[in-house]
Order: C-alpha cells, then structure tokens, then sequence
C-alpha cells in the first residue's frame, strides 16, 4: 500500500497518473497546502522540504520497514523500479528517461511555476519578471517541440519523463503560451489527456478542492510564499485556527 499525501498541483498529479496506470494500491492523505498543513510535523518528518507530495511505501520490496519519499521526481523514479513500469530496462531507454524526468525537475517545473506566480499571484505585477519567465516557458516547449519530432512521447515510449512534464505543459494557458504555435507538444498533450489513468487521476483533484483554486487571500499567501527558516522553525508561518 502507498500512502500518498497529496493535494492537486502539477506535481501532484505525477504521482497519481502513475499510481493510476499501474493500479498499485494506494491511499491519499490530503495535505492542503493553503491551509498550512505541509508544515505539521508528521508531513515534515517524511517531507523535510515542506513541499507536497510524499509518500510512504508500507510493503517496500526489501520486506523491511516502510519507506518515505519526498520529490515527485524522486518519487516516480521508486515506484518505477518498484514496479518494473514506465522506465525502459535497456540502457538508452532508461537514460532518456532519466534526462527529461531531470529536465522538469530542473527547468520545465521551477521556470513555468515562477512563471505562475508572477502573473497569477504577485500582488503587483512585475513586467520584467512577467517577460523573464514567460520567455523562458516559451523557450522549454520549443525544447519539447524539437524533441518530439518523430516520436509520440520524450523518451519513444510513454515513461515518467511524460508523467512528469505533462502536468505543468498542461496549464499552456495560464503561462501565456500560444500552444497552436507548438503542435507536436499540442498533439503530445492530447495523447496523454486522452489516457484514462490520466482523467482518473485529474478526477480526483475536484474531491479534494471541489471549488477549484480558491481566491487566495492574504493569510494564504503569507503562508505560500512568506517562508523563511525562523518561520518555519517557528511556526509563524502556519495559519491561526
């Protein structure tokens, strides 16, 4: 049993597209990120960064004490050798995999996030930050778009490199970007979208915050984005109530 905690973001839904395709058993605990609850002290002590999501695998495959995850990519690397699923067992297969599951982690997650956040949450906008990173998302789904040539996914087969990039491409729209002007990745999305273990793990984002993204108010955002070491060491970052 993998015990998922979870809320949906990009980097949650990694984990559940792969935990929905491979039908490995697994039960989420909600961690609303909104509400302060990445820094109870049960979530860091398997999650030390304060960021969702994690796990923990109560059957690993060495028959011993159960083990946690934190770091989607980290996490889909495990369940993938766990499973024996969505990382090719030849050579080259598994190192393409490897370099674009990397490339998200490095680049297409990080850029397209401060993206986000420059244009849907600073409290005023910021043109030079606004052209910085929109021209930086631009600049990784032309890299998507040139990789895609002659192949349906990154690494040839459907792998965690796709599990990993589709969640942020996914929100094209929000980063400003004209996905007509990259139609391989437009087509990638599709497949992907298409995948009924990817629509049953985006139908679990509505059980959790049915409302969709709520209005962030200012006890939100101080608690997103006002984290310091002190506070966190502290507490004064956790919302009151």
């Amino acid at each position: 049993m993998i015990e998922l905690h979870y809320w949906p973001t990009p980097n949650g839904h990694k984990i559940t597209m792969f935990l929905e395709e491979t039908g490995l058993a697994y039960e989420i605990v909600p961690v609303n990120i909104g509400k302060g609850e990445q820094f109870r002290p049960e979530f860091l002590a398997i999650a030390p960064n304060n960021r969702m999501p994690a796990i923990i695998d109560r059957a690993p495959a060495d028959g011993g004490a159960p083990i946690s995850v934190f770091e989607s990519g980290a996490i889909l690397l495990y369940l993938a050798e766990k499973t024996g699923r969505f990382i090719p067992p030849d050579l080259r297969g598994r190192v393409a995999t490897l370099e674009w599951l990397f490339w998200q982690m490095g680049g297409l997650g990080p850029m397209l996030g401060q993206n986000t956040h420059f244009r849907a949450y600073a409290p005023e906008t910021i043109p030079y930050a606004i052209d910085r990173y929109g021209r930086e998302a631009n600049r990784l789904f032309g890299v998507m778009e040139r990789r895609l040539e002659g192949r349906d996914f990154l690494a040839g087969e459907y792998t965690i490199a796709d599990m990993a990039c589709y969640p942020w491409a996914v929100t094209w729209e929000r980063q400003g970007i004209d996905v007509a002007e990259f139609p391989r990745v437009k087509a990638w999305l599709d497949r992907i979208g298409a995948r009924p273990a990817t629509q049953r793990a985006y139908a679990l984002g509505p059980k959790y915050r049915p409302d969709g993204p709520p209005q962030m108010t200012e006890e939100q955002r101080r608690v997103l984005f006002g984290q310091t070491a002190a506070s966190v060491a502290s507490g004064a970052h956790i919302p009151k109530g």
